[in-house]
């Protein structure tokens, strides 16, 4: 079981990993759904995390509210990747949705390339979410021919418990079999974590409380 903790900048990445976290998400600012961390927070976490072997995701987001990024806002994240790259993080996490909630699949083609000429494994965040449920199967298939390495997802909206969206998450975990990682996140706490892993069929999770409350 892969237990990845959402963390917000540097601050509890040294108790995360105490406590047993085997992958980190690293974010700024998480109140607002989280942002792209510093250079200097970035680096700092890198080093720590990878003498304990644990890889760190970096989030890639140039600001809060939503997923429809001008070309300025794209530059922007292109820039951020390849500095997550010279900082050897281990992969990204971000997702460009259209005004009409599809999948961008020109900018996300455009940062993926980015990503992976920088050694990057590249995450598929909870814009997903945000789809036309009609879609997201459509663009499940998208990401996974686009070597996405996995998807965070709710399974739906997250003012709904993960409890009731149990059997939309097994529907994608049952199609990405064989092609992307389904990764459950919002509402997964250590209490919570083994009976969600167990009901969805999926061998990891996220969340900030999956290793306990601060």
């Amino acid at each position: 079981m892969i237990k990845e903790v959402c963390v917000e900048n540097f601050t509890n990445v040294p108790l995360m990993i105490k406590r047993g976290a085997n992958r980190i998400e690293l974010n700024n600012d998480l109140a607002a759904g989280g942002t792209t961390p510093s250079f200097g927070v970035i680096k700092k976490t890198v080093e720590f995390a990878h003498r304990y072997n644990v890889p760190v995701i970096v989030m890639i987001r140039p600001r809060s509210g939503n997923f429809v990024y001008t070309a300025d806002e794209l530059e922007i994240m292109n820039n951020d990747i390849q500095m997550c790259s010279l900082l050897n993080a281990d992969g990204i996490a971000f997702g460009c949705l259209t005004n009409n909630k599809q999948l961008d699949k020109t900018a996300m083609k455009q940062l993926i390339a980015t990503a992976h000429a920088g050694n990057l494994e590249v995450v598929m965040h909870m814009a997903f979410d945000e789809l036309i449920a009609s879609k997201q199967k459509e663009a499940l298939e998208w990401l996974s021919k686009n070597k996405v390495a996995r998807i965070l997802t709710h399974g739906g909206s997250l003012d709904r418990p993960i409890t009731d969206c149990f059997e939309n998450l097994k529907e994608l975990n049952k199609q990405a079999k064989g092609k992307i990682e389904i990764l459950p996140g919002g509402g997964i706490t250590d209490e919570n974590v083994n009976s969600v892993i167990e009901t969805i069929g999926v061998t990891q999770a996220h969340g900030t409380k999956i290793l306990g409350k601060i």
